[in-house]
């Protein structure tokens, strides 16, 4: 018998620095009552949902740098966020900047976590592929220092039990490397949500600027194709504080097929109806990792970081 999950990706429109929490858990809250209004029973929300997209700017305070972070969660201005979601019985994927006292220390992750329909926190992911700089470079039009303001997220690849599937989550700029989902892939996963702020301008290879959508396109059908899962990627669009950004989510099946996408760059909900085998026939065949996977030639992945051309 199927296992269907009616799956919302809740696009978000551009958030401005002037926009307050309080004003974007009321746009979430939108997104959840036309969610449940279209029969969801999980909505998936963007990369850094809470704040505009923060790393854009060089920031030397402290506590100007910690405002764009949540100590806890829920905490006071996302608790009716989850309490909508709870009465709704709705299940929700929230991206956001954590600050986390760990190892007698203050540490800051780019983190996203998967909210059961009973309001329960399952599942938490920390971003690993970090892009960007750590260093002052007042020279661009804009700046992109997530390797500034957060770790690598310390938790691997997890993949969760909830929602009558296995469920895993990654954040933008992992999309783009094929060890996110095939770590994910080798636990089984079946569903992969995946949110994103990406400028349309990329100012140290401009080049690539005119195949921002397709390079977004391109990565999330081939981690779904290649690993036989639904792919779930939910952008936070449009012109933020004047810097315009893909917008594009998208729902990709495990054939790799975009089956929903968003028409515009606003806040905007996609819905579809994900059988959560529809899979199996890719990983019971072609990617059979257990019949056709070779480690044994693949030790240069986890062994050498960077490419070294032969003598």
């Amino acid at each position: 018998m199927p296992r269907y999950l009616t799956v919302g990706a809740a696009q978000m429109g551009p958030i401005q620095r002037s926009h307050s929490r309080r004003e974007v858990v009321e746009r979430l809250i939108a997104h959840l009552r036309e969610a449940r209004r279209m029969g969801c029973e999980l909505v998936v929300f963007p990369e850094l949902t809470l704040t505009t997209f923060f790393p854009r700017w060089w920031m030397t305070d402290e506590a100007e740098i910690d405002s764009f972070f949540e100590r806890e969660m829920p905490g006071n201005e996302t608790a009716p966020l989850f309490t909508e979601a709870k009465r709704l019985e709705l299940g929700f994927c929230l991206g956001y900047a954590e600050l986390a006292q760990e190892d007698g220390r203050t540490r800051r992750f780019n983190t996203s976590i998967l909210v059961e329909r009973d309001g329960r926190i399952v599942g938490k992911y920390r971003k690993v592929h970090l892009p960007g700089h750590a260093e002052h470079e007042p020279q661009r039009p804009f700046q992109h220092l997530e390797k500034r303001y957060f770790e690598p997220g310390n938790l691997g690849f997890p993949v969760f039990r909830a929602f009558g599937g296995i469920m895993g989550m990654c954040i933008c700029n992992d999309r783009r490397w094929p060890e996110t989902y095939r770590v994910m892939g080798l636990q089984g996963v079946e569903m992969v949500m995946l949110g994103y702020n990406t400028p349309l301008h990329n100012p140290p290879a401009p080049d690539h600027d005119e195949h921002s959508g397709f390079h977004n396109q391109l990565s999330m059908q081939a981690g779904a194709y290649q690993n036989g899962t639904w792919v779930i990627g939910v952008a936070k669009g449009g012109t933020e504080e004047r810097v315009p950004s893909l917008a594009d989510s998208q729902i990709v099946a495990p054939s790799g097929k975009v089956v929903a996408r968003a028409a515009g760059d606003g806040d905007e909900l996609i819905v579809y109806r994900c059988d959560l085998d529809a899979g199996k026939s890719y990983t019971a065949t072609t990617f059979n990792f257990a019949r056709h996977r070779r480690p044994e030639a693949y030790r240069l992945i986890v062994e050498r970081k960077g490419a070294e051309p032969p003598p």
